[in-house]
């Protein structure tokens, strides 16, 4: 069991954006771990936890809101939030927070960096001004990303994209989490690790797996560039369109060229990186039967 003191008494881990794919196993795992957590959420009564896990309400965008959550909180995993972090950055200082863990992204070592590298940049930019410590955890493609496939996949055991031969190295979010506890643990301060899964899959063959895994046939079908587009603008009504053709960009890149797979998860972890036929066994593709 890992607790770290501060003035006597056990310090408190804060998790800014608990309730998320991401955030959720980091809460898990540091509670795991034997650490005191704590949740900052904008609606506590709208989530449940633990009784063991603390939730106070706050928003990152609205640092007047954030005094109780930082207070005897000097660790803190942040969930990146595109606008208003100076906000919270400045709240962090005058709380004495001593290491900031950042969910960022790997499109911020990309050579071109794009409309997400660019925001994830200057995030990053922004915490490090900020002279609070700091560790980013930069992930490529999440495997959750493939949820979007899970209507159709159950409606009609189809998957409809473009570049189906695009690969990926798709990163489990239990994994993400495992390295953003490992680095608030043992303050890794001042390092960034960037994260891919296992193994460099296309599309098609992350249907395939899911296919094997459900146990329920599932087929993938060729979409043109713009029926993709218009299908990802429907489904991420958030995402702005210049984010939409880079991903579009990224998998035609891709189409015929393996991925790059990564040793880092295994590395901070010492265990190896889930594979995307474990995770699809635990993301509820397969049909509900009448």
């Amino acid at each position: 069991m890992t607790r770290h003191r501060k003035g006597g008494e056990f310090a408190v881990i804060l998790v800014t954006g608990g309730t998320g794919n991401v955030g959720g196993h980091v809460v898990r795992q540091l509670v795991e771990a034997g650490e005191k957590v704590r949740v900052l959420t904008r609606d506590p009564d709208a989530h449940s936890f633990p009784d063991e896990i603390e939730v106070v309400p706050g928003d990152l965008r609205r640092p007047e809101t954030l005094s109780e959550a930082l207070s005897g909180a000097p660790r803190v995993f942040l969930f990146p939030v595109m606008s208003g972090l100076d906000g919270f950055l400045h709240a962090a200082r005058r709380a004495d927070t001593r290491h900031l863990v950042m969910l960022s992204s790997a499109a911020v070592t990309f050579p071109r960096l794009g409309w997400i590298g660019e925001k994830h940049l200057q995030l990053e930019n922004e915490v490090s001004a900020s002279g609070i410590p700091s560790t980013f955890v930069r992930p490529g493609a999440f495997m959750t990303n493939d949820l979007a496939w899970k209507r159709e996949i159950q409606e009609a055991g189809v998957v409809r994209a473009a570049y189906g031969n695009a690969a990926t190295a798709p990163v489990d979010s239990r994994d993400i989490a495992a390295v953003s506890v490992r680095a608030l643990l043992d303050e890794r301060t001042g390092e960034s690790f960037t994260l891919t899964g296992p193994e460099s899959l296309t599309q098609i063959e992350r249907v395939r797996i899911i296919a094997e895994t459900v146990g329920w046939p599932v087929r993938f079908e060729e979409l043109s560039r713009d029926e993709h587009r218009q299908l990802i603008l429907r489904r991420l009504a958030g995402l702005p369109e210049a984010g939409v053709d880079e991903l579009l960009d990224l998998l035609a890149e891709n189409v015929g060229k393996s991925a790059d797979v990564l040793p880092t998860v295994e590395e901070v972890t010492g265990r190896p990186a889930f594979t995307y036929a474990e995770w699809a066994a635990t993301a509820g593709f397969a049909p509900t039967r009448p």
